[in-house]
């Protein structure tokens, strides 16, 4: 019993010690961040505070994108198989439509990266490609969907539904000449927000 009242006195000690300490309390501050990155950096970091996705919309986009790109998986590599999703109901029918976006050089380029955006089904309202993220929900909309901005080198583009799809090219769309929302709602805003990986 002595020596576990001991045992417990010098582990006590040592721990309050360490509290006082602020040389001890910035290495063990540095060894935290240095983890993070060095896991953030090798795609293994805990992405638990991500918003939860719905496997059922997952499994749904997964068997869709294999229709989508069955021709292109053989050519690409494991790291090139990946995607990140967002959910917005875009005309207001109360189901969400599905923005699928890509960062890997596969679908990437100088001018941006290519996806998909999806009925509550799968099937697919449009492509995309050169764009930037995030894309935002302009203030206005054509045909009952919303209208959308999609930034490609470096300028806003208005994208509008045109007999029931969006322009693949945003490029060579009207540049937004308005200032942007300051509450503009973002879509697919990856390198700013926690966005969850999915293998396809």
């Amino acid at each position: 019993m002595r020596n576990i009242i001991l045992i417990a006195f010098v582990i006590l000690s040592v721990y309050s010690c360490q509290k006082k300490d602020p040389a001890v309390k910035k290495n063990i501050i540095k060894a935290i961040i240095e983890d993070t990155l060095t896991k953030t950096a090798a795609g293994t970091a805990d992405v638990s505070d991500a918003p939860a996705k719905d496997d059922k919309v997952v499994n749904m986009i997964r068997k869709q994108l294999l229709i989508l790109l069955q021709k292109d998986v053989p050519a690409m590599t494991k790291e090139d198989r990946f995607f990140y999703y967002d959910a917005v109901d875009l005309n207001n029918d109360k189901k969400d439509e599905y923005v699928v976006g890509f960062t890997n050089s596969y679908f990437c380029g100088s001018g941006g990266c290519s996806g998909y955006i999806l009925n509550n089904d799968g099937s697919v309202i449009s492509n995309f490609t050169v764009t930037e993220f995030p894309i935002l929900i302009a203030p206005s909309s054509s045909e009952k969907f919303q209208d959308l901005l999609f930034s490609s080198k470096g300028k806003f583009h208005l994208m509008k539904m045109k007999n029931g799809k969006y322009p693949p090219n945003p490029s060579v769309q009207e540049i937004w000449k308005e200032k942007i929302p300051e509450k503009a709602f973002k879509i697919l805003d990856i390198y700013k927000e926690k966005y969850e990986k999915f293998s396809f």
